[in-house]
């Protein structure tokens, strides 16, 4: 098969450097948890951020912003090849907004799709392990400005005074398919429970073994993708703590129809799975979502929506809405009050929105200032 990248480039991304030293903070953190059961981790992260967490906002489209050519059926998984250095300028753009939490380059990434660009397995794995380590890179950059004072914004002292983590993000099957199907999450018949599984198992396994202190599966679409998640965290025994968040286009059920309550009821189900939410959806949901997450699950709720335009899956493009310019100030107030935790964006918010999120949580904000999306 052709191979899209050239050999020399996926050699030179895959050296490894060693793993980063942490912050004095992270490491006190993360060791005063080592002796706590996996359902309590999130829980302790709260209180050590105030009880309110901030997640990073919208990769792929600061990617592209800054330059990235991603239209390819990897999306953004393929600057972890091409561009490593703006994967690490965008984790670091949301660590300098106020991000508490900031999630991998991986939602794409898969070893299926690696495969088929012409890769070796393990040249997929590695790339995999990478997306991880550049988190860690520009967290490890992010503290050393911190401490040096050389960040020249609002944040810079409080977050070097608490932990960030780092997600690592795996998305839907439908995303591996490019095709459309994660907005719809209709797969077809001949794909079983058993099939996800198999789909997923290795990237999972990948992934609690590169260093991340938790998994984030992204945007599912539907009820069995859940099902197979929590069944593989469980046969595989998955020792770091996981979130599951959810998509909805009415703010009733997953885009496959099935109910986000019984959605829900799955991922509440599963020990290893430490807060549950919603992703990639429109903002105008996200009050009655949180309200039916409430109802079957005491864990965190985390919320990061996009920006209130629509993905044509199709045309792989943006459809501008009513909400391009959503009040999400204002909405983050009303969003704690329905009992969320963690909040952050997807598609098409940026590090502006990150922190005007961050603002509100610590008090700093009125509630009624409007945000920009990337336009």
């Amino acid at each position: 098969m052709h191979n899209a990248f050239s050999r020399s480039k996926i050699t030179s991304h895959l050296r490894y450097s060693s793993t980063p030293s942490y912050r004095d903070v992270h490491t006190l953190f993360m060791g005063s948890l080592v002796k706590e059961e996996t359902s309590s981790l999130m829980t302790k992260f709260l209180e050590k951020c105030g009880g309110y967490a901030v997640v990073d906002g919208g990769f792929a489209t600061e990617l592209q912003r800054h330059g990235a050519d991603i239209n390819d059926p990897l999306w953004s998984a393929k600057c972890l090849i091409t561009s490593p250095h703006l994967v690490t300028k965008v984790h670091l753009d949301y660590l300098e907004s106020g991000a508490n939490i900031i999630i991998t380059a991986s939602y794409q990434a898969t070893i299926q799709g690696f495969v088929a660009k012409g890769l070796s397995v393990g040249e997929a794995e590695s790339l995999l392990r990478r997306s991880v380590e550049i988190a860690y890179e520009a967290r490890e950059i992010f503290y050393n400005r911190c401490t040096k004072g050389s960040w020249d914004f609002d944040y810079a002292g409080k977050a070097s005074g608490q932990p960030v983590l780092v997600a690592a993000s795996v998305g839907s099957y439908g995303a591996y398919l490019a095709d459309g199907s994660e907005y719809s999450g209709i797969y077809g018949d001949s794909v079983s429970k058993e099939t996800l599984k198999d789909f997923h198992r290795r990237r999972v396994q990948i992934l609690e073994k590169s260093g991340a202190d938790l998994i984030a599966f992204e945007a599912i679409p539907n009820k069995l993708e859940a099902e197979a998640y929590a069944d593989l965290l469980e046969e595989e025994e998955i020792d770091i703590p996981a979130w599951f968040s959810f998509t909805s286009k009415d703010g009733v059920s997953v885009p496959r129809g099935d109910s986000v309550v019984e959605c829900a009821k799955v991922a509440d189900s599963c020990k290893k799975v430490v807060a549950i939410g919603i992703n990639c959806t429109s903002p105008r949901f996200i009050h009655d979502l949180i309200i039916s997450l409430r109802q079957v699950t005491r864990k965190p709720i985390v919320v990061y929506p996009n920006s209130g335009e629509v993905y044509d899956g199709l045309n792989k493009k943006w459809i501008s809405g009513e909400e391009s310019e959503e009040d999400f100030v204002s909405y983050v107030s009303k969003w704690r009050d329905e009992g969320a935790s963690l909040f952050g964006g997807c598609c098409r918010t940026t590090p502006n929105t990150i922190r005007a999120i961050a603002k509100v949580l610590s008090g700093e904000c009125p509630a009624a200032s409007k945000i920009k999306f990337e336009q």
